[in-house]
């Protein structure tokens, strides 16, 4: 069966069908693949034979992979583990847990790991146990957003730096969900308020629940102009709503993509999915631009 690619949303994300991740796999069709991810932002494959071996060699390919912060359950290892499934005994993990409190922050709207030095290009999801019903997952595209922009705060934007923070991030959900030590492995990095792809050149606004404020304005109305474009970029025309299957794996572009978690019963159900994150370039500006009040 040759791969195939069809689009899931109008402005962006595409199904490709026609190859299993998880088996050996030529040049030309990770070519295609790859060329597909610049191209379309989120891909969505059905019916994949993955297992944590499978899915560190494919997600090689695309680069180094991140080591997950010891926040997360699977922390020092290549893999995100989100899930509220005990790693030791099996048994579903107590709501009040600061393991499950720790990922109610992934249901804000963000880009993955733009806390750290070097962001990353792209992350990899795949899911293994899947709740019969709720824990969709939440795509809104930051390029066509950027596209959908005033050509005034298009330019106003441009040069703009923003600080992004874990500990600002998870903050938003409570005091404590960070220990003083989790908080001092992730300070906080500069990253540019715009990103454009290498490959085809297409800007995207990089904020999310990470971006705390902008460098060189007073501090909040950096944060009100962040909040401005994060509710900008995910309105409901820039928003594609996965609903899981198990064995299914989505692969997104951190550069050009939020994404948000959504709810499920927790104590009813069990849910599992493993996340490899592949870290790319450092996109930071060195000369925050100069503070200019403008109305939106």
């Amino acid at each position: 069966m040759a791969l195939t690619i069809t689009k899931l949303h109008p402005l962006f994300g595409a199904e490709i069908a026609g190859v299993d991740t998880g088996q050996p796999m030529d040049d030309a069709t990770f070519g295609a693949i790859r060329a597909a991810l610049d191209e379309h932002s989120l891909l969505v494959f059905h019916d994949q034979t993955l297992d944590d071996a499978r899915q560190v060699a494919f997600s090689e390919r695309f680069g180094p992979l991140e080591k997950t912060i010891s926040a997360n359950a699977a922390g020092g290892t290549h893999f995100a583990r989100q899930s509220n499934i005990d790693i030791d005994t099996g048994a579903v993990i107590p709501a009040e847990d600061r393991r499950m409190i720790y990922q109610k922050g992934n249901m804000l709207w963000h880009t993955d790991s733009s806390f750290k030095p070097v962001p990353a290009l792209c992350s990899l999801l795949s899911a293994r146990v899947v709740p019969e019903e709720g824990g969709d997952t939440g795509f809104a595209s930051a390029r066509a957003a950027y596209d959908a922009l005033p050509a005034a705060t298009k330019a106003r934007i441009e040069g703009l730096v923003a600080e992004h923070s874990l500990a600002y991030s998870r903050g938003l959900i409570g005091p404590d969900v960070l220990t003083d030590a989790q908080k001092s492995e992730v300070p906080p990095v500069r990253q540019a308020v715009v990103r454009a792809n290498p490959a085809n050149g297409r800007k995207a606004i990089y904020a999310g629940a990470h971006a705390s404020h902008v460098i060189g304005w007073p501090r909040e109305a950096g944060r009100a102009f962040i909040k401005w474009l994060n509710e900008f970029a995910t309105q409901p025309q820039f928003v594609y709503s996965h609903a899981w299957h198990e064995r299914d794996l989505v692969i997104w572009d951190n550069r050009s993509v939020l994404h948000r978690a959504t709810a499920y019963d927790t104590l009813g159900h069990k849910r599992l999915m493993q996340r490899t994150t592949v870290n790319g370039g450092i996109m930071t500006t060195a000369q925050p631009r100069r503070y200019e009040l403008a109305a939106e």
